[in-house]
Order: structure tokens, then sequence, then C-alpha cells
């Protein structure tokens, strides 16, 4: 276990200094706090999983590069904290990125209720154009309060696609983040062909400062 969670590292850390990428794209994950935010960031991203975290202050980030579309893409994953005292620091986190993953608790009644108040913030503070994923955490769990069905019908609501995952037993991670990245590039590409000159239509190298943005042309 631990030579694994070494060989994790050490890939992390490869990913957060290669330079060598087509686009980064920078996605964050939101939601209540304790809905698993964290534990899906580091399943997703060290591929372990631990209950002992604690909830996250302020925001964090994680580096992991990937292949979709015949593209090396540089995910800056963001873990943003969902208590209401840290909402004006992770708001300032939403310009510039390009996807979210709005994340409830299927077992908390109250994370799913929130769901709205979240996606107005993102429709609020960031891009047009950014993909967001409907994600209904912790789906292992057999206390389970927010059954599927309603998941998907906020979902159509809202106008977003929609996943049940458990970070525990690694279920729908990896896909929720291959999708959002998919959409992100499906995006793109419509906004390359409607106008090729648009600023909408150009991949964003960001930097970890939020407002440090560099814009290098895509074509995904």
């Amino acid at each position: 276990m631990a030579a694994a969670s070494n060989g994790a590292k050490t890939q992390q850390q490869q990913d957060a200094v290669d330079q060598n990428f087509d686009y980064m794209f920078k996605l964050l994950i939101i939601g209540n706090s304790s809905v698993g935010k964290t534990s899906f960031l580091f399943r997703y991203a060290d591929d372990s999983f631990t209950s002992a975290f604690v909830s996250t202050v302020g925001i964090d980030f994680k580096v992991k590069t990937v292949y979709r579309q015949d593209k090396r893409v540089k995910l800056q994953i963001w873990d943003t904290a969902g208590q209401e005292r840290y909402r004006t620091i992770t708001t300032a986190y939403y310009r510039g990125a390009m996807g979210f993953i709005l994340m409830y608790d299927v077992s908390n009644e109250d994370s799913f209720n929130q769901v709205n108040d979240w996606s107005t913030q993102i429709k609020t503070y960031s891009w047009d154009n950014a993909q967001v994923i409907l994600v209904g955490n912790k789906c292992d769990l057999e206390d389970k309060t927010v059954t599927t069905e309603r998941g998907k019908q906020l979902a159509d609501q809202l106008g977003m696609e929609f996943f049940e995952t458990s970070a525990k037993e690694n279920i729908n991670v990896k896909e929720v983040f291959e999708r959002l990245v998919d959409l992100i590039c499906d995006k793109m590409s419509e906004s390359l062909e409607a106008d090729p000159t648009s600023a909408a239509s150009k991949g964003t190298r960001l930097k970890e400062d939020p407002g440090d943005n560099e814009i290098s042309s895509c074509a995904c």
C-alpha cells in the first residue's frame, strides 16, 4: 500500500511540473461541507481513500494529466471548502474555471436542497460556458435519503448531466472527470466552429493564482 501511495505521489509531483501538454483545464469541486469532495479528489488523483479527512479550510488543489480526444490535457482540480464562512474565498476561484463538479451527499437531504444555491453561484461567478456535472456522492451507503430519480430530475431541471458516485468504493469517480473533460472539449469545439476568433474558443493555461491566466489556442 505504501509503495502504491508513493508512486501516486511521485506521479502527482511530475504532473505538477510537467509543461508538455496541449492545454490546461481548471476544474472545481463544489458543494456543502462533508459531502465527500476531498475524498473524491484524492480517489481520482491518487487512487487512495481515507475516512479521516477533516473539513477543507479555504481551498486546495491537485494536478493530473490525462489523454482525451487525442489531446494531452493537464487538469488543475480545486477542492473547495463548503462552509459558509469560506464562501467569499472560494467564489473568487470560480473565474477561469472551465468545469464544475457540483456534489451532494445522497444520505444528506440538506446538501441536496442546497444544490440550487450552488448552481446559482456558478452562474453568477463563472464563465458562461462552464460545464457542470451534478454528482450524488456516497452511493455505497445504505441510509440513502435522496433517490437516484430525484437526483436525475434535479439535474434535468438545471440542464446538467448526472452521476451517482462513491469515493470509498471507487464508483464512477474516473467516469465523472472523463465526461466533464469531454463536455469541455465539445463546447470549445462548438465555439471554434462558430467563431474561430472568439475568446470562448480558446483553451486556458492557468497558474496557481486564479487571477493569473494565460490564453492559448485549443481546437480539441
